[in-house]
């Protein structure tokens, strides 16, 4: 008969294993997060203190903190049941987020807590755990627990988490340049935060009280991915799909075209979320988000679809289908969202190309006579001059037959020559600083003396049409007051 034997892991090998889980700074914060709202918190302060010999980190919650019990059972490796039923507001699973992710930065991790009756504390040192090879943790007192960095910012009910020994925050980079690189990742975790939990930030999580987050005393705003306060921005109809009779929310959204935006829109949602990246499925548990910029291989990223976001939300009851890793920086939708969402889709890239078309077919459609003219037949596509156009006819009437024959020829390698792929790569990526229009204030009336005299010489002149193909050319984007002006003065005497 086989004889067990107990074989517990090293504790020295399995926690120096466990630092390299493939947390990065931001993603190890807002797990550290997400215990102070399990906990309801409304108030989440961070502090990066590089002023010291030794920095610190400090994540100060005013939730309803713990005992000297509870955090020794929060400091337990594994202190949760994945399989076991939690509450719905519990955006943990594993029960080794505030270990793993503190240890990815970190070598000694200190909790101060008071639930009313008082602070308590106790830490974590790698360094003893590394010498001992046992799980040994310090139980902290009171006058040690004075000596703690941010614990009189706990005020009445509250947690701070405190990250010392900060080996990996600083990249063996000391003086200026440590700074440098430390203030570049708090930048990116106040990016990665005002994204993850901006919808606690904003407070519109059902049952939640509305979230405040600051970092170094700055206050940390929502990022709406879906860009709702803007007019333009198409919500589609919310479909519902349901598993094991839990329900999982899909709402679709189509973001504005890029004119519909203003400069800081513009700003700062290219600067903050790429829009052909970041395009996608955004997974939400408990109305924080999990995953983002992913069609989750159902289609591949394209300009069709980069003004596409679709909204997915799911309860932690079905956290095991959408196999949720220990970082929560991962999920993969289960069998029957698949399907859904591909349904979703193709109506959504057709409506996020049509955003697009739309904008660009408007131009053609307001001008009756458009400088360029787009064909499709037969499944293909070009752009070609309009050989029509009245200044290219007004042109053609002064030449000769053998000039008229050399202008013909000159639109065509214009037209077969037109740089596709250079303007789809710059307008894709940035389209606010395409200027095709350079013309200048001092410029304008020298162009409206030269657009009339293509157009009419010395005859009369045709107001209604003069203004048709002035608006035609585009010359006069921007400097339209200044046209009609000219229009009146000029032309209507």
């Amino acid at each position: 008969m086989a004889r067990e034997h107990h074989l517990p892991p090293s504790a020295s090998s399995l926690s120096a294993s466990m630092r390299d889980l493939g947390y990065s700074l931001e993603t190890a914060i807002a797990d550290l997060v997400d215990n102070s709202i399990s906990a309801d918190a409304t108030s989440v302060d961070i502090f990066c203190d590089l002023t010291q010999q030794n920095p610190t980190l400090g994540i100060i919650d005013n939730g309803r903190g713990m005992d000297e019990a509870g955090i020794i059972d929060a400091l337990r490796h594994g202190s949760k049941n994945p399989s076991e039923t939690r509450s719905p507001k519990d955006l943990g699973r594993f029960g080794l987020g505030l270990k793993t992710a503190s240890f990815s930065q970190c070598e000694r991790l200190t909790v101060i807590s008071n639930d009313g009756g008082g602070l308590h504390a106790a830490e974590w040192n790698l360094d003893t755990v590394h010498r001992r090879d046992d799980w040994l943790i310090a139980i902290l007192e009171p006058e040690e627990i004075a000596e703690l960095p941010f614990h009189e910012m706990i005020t009445g009910k509250g947690t701070a988490v405190v990250w010392r020994n900060l080996d990996r925050l600083f990249e063996d980079e000391t003086g200026a340049k440590r700074d440098e690189i430390v203030n570049e990742k708090l930048d990116v975790v106040e990016r990665h935060l005002s994204l993850v939990f901006h919808r606690f930030l904003s407070g519109e999580v059902s049952g939640r009280k509305k979230l405040s987050l600051s970092l170094n005393g700055h206050p940390i705003e929502p990022f709406d991915p879906f860009c709702r306060k803007n007019s333009a921005t198409q919500m589609l109809p919310e479909e519902v799909v349901r598993i094991d009779g839990v329900a999982v929310h899909m709402q679709p959204y189509i973001l504005p075209h890029h004119s519909k935006l203003s400069a800081k829109e513009f700003d700062f949602y290219q600067n903050r979320s790429d829009f052909i990246s970041n395009q996608g499925a955004y997974v939400y548990r408990g109305g924080r988000l999990m995953a983002w910029g992913d069609w989750f291989r159902l289609i591949p990223k394209g300009e069709a679809t980069k003004l596409a976001r679709v909204q997915i939300d799911f309860s932690n009851s079905l956290d095991e289908m959408w196999t949720i890793d220990i970082k929560k920086s991962r999920a993969r939708p289960p069998a029957p969202v698949r399907a859904r969402l591909r349904q979703i889709i193709d109506k959504v890239s057709t409506r996020s190309t049509t955003v697009h078309r739309g904008r660009g077919k408007k131009l053609f459609d307001e001008i009756k006579a458009p400088v360029w003219e787009r064909y499709a037949d037969q499944g293909s596509i070009r752009y070609a001059l309009n050989k029509e156009h009245p200044l290219i006819e007004a042109l053609r009437s002064d030449l000769s037959d053998e000039n008229v024959r050399r202008l013909t020829t000159l639109i065509e390698a214009i037209s077969s020559s037109l740089p596709v792929e250079m303007i789809y790569s710059d307008f894709s990526t940035h389209p606010r600083d395409i200027h095709q229009n350079e013309t200048s204030q001092e410029e304008i009336s020298e162009r409206l003396n030269a657009l009339k005299e293509c157009l009419f010489g010395d005859g009369e002149v045709d107001v209604e049409s003069f203004r048709e193909v002035m608006r035609s050319t585009r010359f006069f984007v921007g400097f339209e007051d200044a046209a009609e002006e000219y229009i009146t003065k000029e032309l209507k005497k």
